[in-house]
């Protein structure tokens, strides 16, 4: 990523930049899912997640309408522009199916404790292909952060609270992602 850190209001410059990467990972034959700003580990069996900002959906979508020889209109990519949420989607696994129910997501930057506007997650976790191997069940848990509220330049730990028990959490430094 070429950014140095989340765009919040992007240039037209860095907007026409991330539709040519969308559109250059069409013609690559790259899936837009490997474009999302990935964190945690690769590993399939591990949990990980991903950050969906304004610079990354734009470059999803311009690879999702090149991939059908198609281009976003301005109404659409303004769409994007004007989502004031920041939303982040984390993948944890369990032991039972149900596990990922009333999961709970925040965001830690600088001592502060940030709580999402909205939060999702699976009702049904989907087997792994070690089942009935622990870890035997795979869910998501997305949740969207008020942009207003994050530093775009922090160092930044998210955690997400399962409710039955445990927590999953990762640090990142937002200042290195796009």
């Amino acid at each position: 990523m070429t950014a140095e850190a989340i765009e919040v209001q992007p240039t037209r410059a860095q907007i026409e930049e991330a539709l040519e990467r969308g559109r250059a990972a069409a013609v690559a034959r790259i899936p837009p899912d490997r474009l999302y700003a990935w964190f945690g580990t690769p590993n399939e069996l591990e949990p990980r997640g991903f950050l969906m900002t304004k610079m990354v959906g734009l470059t999803v979508m311009a690879a999702h309408f090149a991939l059908r020889s198609a281009t976003p209109t301005e109404s659409e990519i303004a769409r994007i522009l004007e989502d004031g949420a920041l939303l982040i989607s984390v993948i944890m696994f369990g032991d039972r199916p149900d596990f990922a129910v009333d999961s709970y997501m925040v965001v830690e930057q600088g001592g502060r404790t940030i709580k999402p506007i909205k939060v999702r997650f699976d009702g049904q976790a989907s087997r792994t292909s070690v089942w009935p191997q622990p870890p035997a069940y795979r869910a998501k848990v997305v949740a969207s952060f008020p942009y207003e509220e994050l530093d775009p330049r922090a160092k930044t730990k998210i955690s997400v609270f399962p409710a039955g028990r445990g927590q999953v959490s990762f640090d990142l430094d937002f200042s290195l992602i796009e």
